[in-house]
């Protein structure tokens, strides 16, 4: 665990020099074929609207499919609308080794469907149980054998994490890091880099994929116990102060109990009905040969794309994916409180969330707002002070999950904000440091895809 520590901090790899890493992907978009357009249901050879079952799916049920959601609000209003109905857990897993002194993570150059720039970096493997277990007739992920065999070595992450619950049903991937000592074949399609590189990365919109950032989040660095020497390295490789106490000292306050007991009560008494229904039965949508929309304004629409890529387990195939309607802000805000760097995180219950609620960033609104999107003091002064550039040290465009949206990329914020200008925080608002939301991420659906994400981005 030290030594990834002093990678977070570790610029220049050992292996590969972050201009070469840039200059690979670029190579590989130029040279990997790749057709991906727009089409319609009726087209497919293998994707169909079940009637009987009101879901579309494919011949082998496999995969994934879609299938209608409705929810009544505790204003008697009601939200319909589909969702991914995708109940298989899947592989997102990343090997590291520590190489000349320094560790290092084993990244793949990866086409994904709905990318919007082609290639993006992301895990090792990543891999949904249909295609580890060859449904599609396909050829074995590179790499599975690592993680099918992982107690063969230190296993460093090992968890069920959660994903978009706006938009699946109840979703969640097993994100699983693990070091390995004995020498890896390293495949065309994948390059070593330390994780301070893969952070600068980041910084590069749409290249760092989402599903290698929520990996990297769940590294368990609360863990970690520093002799007087590792932690006068530490220091020395940490440019903020603020944060380097705010991830490796323990908490001077025990946050846990407060954040568990809204969390619980939550579940415990609010009255979160909301069922699964046919397609054909949702409300204001309309099913078309080319797309299921809402009658009205929404986050989103459902589409049919036609997808070839070389290099894919399989090469050509046809699928729905979910297309964004705008850009979503997904915002952090960051303050140093006794020296310690806090964030304020906010309790957000989603429709298809495992648990109903899970702890989200400070703002997640899409760029069309949900039916009963209530804003609060909070998100009117977060956008108040984004469009100042007010605090802001991390405002870029990062892609959401390719295989099944469509073009998503949205707006990553890290905000640092003075504690006195910050509005008196209402129900379901918390400050927490580093090391107390990275002790919740070792806890399986507690900390939500989005809060995640952001976390990923700081840098030492």
């Amino acid at each position: 665990m030290y030594s990834i520590a002093k990678s977070w901090g570790t610029t220049v790899g050992e292996v590969n020099a972050t201009g070469d890493i840039l200059g690979w992907v670029s190579d590989r978009n130029k040279t990997v074929a790749v057709d991906i357009h727009k089409s319609t249901l009726s087209k497919s050879k293998s994707w169909f609207y079940d009637d009987r079952l009101g879901t579309i799916h494919n011949q082998n049920n496999s995969f994934f499919s879609i299938t209608g959601f409705e929810k009544w609000n505790d204003d008697g209003t009601v939200v319909t609308q589909p969702i991914i109905l995708q109940q298989e857990i899947g592989f997102l897993g990343i090997i590291c080794q520590e190489i000349n002194g320094t560790m290092h993570f084993l990244i793949q150059a990866k086409i994904e469907p709905g990318n919007l720039n082609k290639i993006q970096l992301s895990p090792t493997i990543q891999a949904t149980k249909s295609n580890f277990t060859q449904k599609h007739g396909g050829a074995r992920p590179a790499y599975l054998e690592y993680f099918e065999q992982a107690s063969r070595y230190e296993i460093v992450v090992d968890q069920i994490q959660s994903e978009q619950s706006s938009r699946f049903y109840k979703k969640r991937n097993r994100n699983i890091l693990i070091r390995v000592e004995e020498e890896i074949p390293v495949l065309p399609s994948h390059k070593w880099m330390t994780l301070r590189q893969i952070k600068e990365l980041m910084r590069v919109d749409n290249l760092v994929n989402m599903d290698t950032r929520t990996v990297l989040s769940c590294i368990p660095f609360c863990k970690l116990q520093l002799s007087q020497a590792q932690e006068t390295e530490l220091k020395q490789l940490c440019s903020n102060p603020a944060l380097y106490r705010s991830v490796f000292t323990p908490s001077e306050q025990n946050l846990l109990p407060d954040l568990y007991q809204y969390i619980n009560n939550y579940k415990m008494f609010k009255d979160t009905q909301g069922r699964l229904v046919p397609l054909h039965r949702l409300e204001n949508w309309i099913m078309e040969d080319d797309k299921i929309a809402y009658q009205g304004s929404y986050p989103y629409q459902v589409i049919f794309c036609d997808i070839a890529i070389e290099g894919r387990e399989v090469k050509q195939w046809t699928q729905p994916l979910f297309e964004a309607m705008g850009i979503a802000t997904f915002g952090l805000i960051c303050c140093e409180q006794n020296g310690v760097q806090k964030f304020l995180v906010h309790a957000i219950p989603e429709l298809g969330c495992f648990d109903g609620l899970e702890l989200g960033p400070t703002v997640q609104q899409e760029a069309v707002l949900m039916p009963g999107h209530k804003e609060t003091e909070i998100d009117r002064f977060f956008f108040a002070c984004l469009l100042e550039g007010k605090g802001v040290f991390f405002d870029h465009l990062l892609s959401e999950e390719g295989g099944r949206f469509y073009h998503e990329q949205n707006r990553n914020v890290l905000m640092q904000i003075a504690p006195e200008e910050i509005p008196q925080l209402p129900d379901g608002y918390f400050w927490a440091d580093y090391r107390t939301l990275n002790e919740l991420v070792q806890i399986n659906n507690t900390l939500n895809i989005q809060l995640r994400n952001l976390l990923s981005l700081l840098e030492m």
